[in-house]
């Protein structure tokens, strides 16, 4: 394998990148957050719209 030089970025993309960073740890951040919140009153489970079906008492319905 030839070892090559890193590919040099110009400013513009290097900002791009950073500011791309910054929204993931943003976005982390905001998910961890929820993460702790519990739901009141809520169904158990993973969100059904989500997977585009609904069931309660055993009667599922699609949309």
């Amino acid at each position: 394998m030839s070892a090559t030089a890193p590919k040099v970025l110009s400013p513009a993309a290097r900002r791009a990148l950073d500011e791309a960073n910054a929204r993931r740890a943003a976005l982390e951040a905001r998910e961890a957050e929820l993460a702790q919140r519990s739901e009141v009153n809520g169904r158990g489970g993973k969100d059904p719209v989500r997977y585009d079906d609904w069931e309660v008492k055993g009667i599922a319905s699609d949309f």
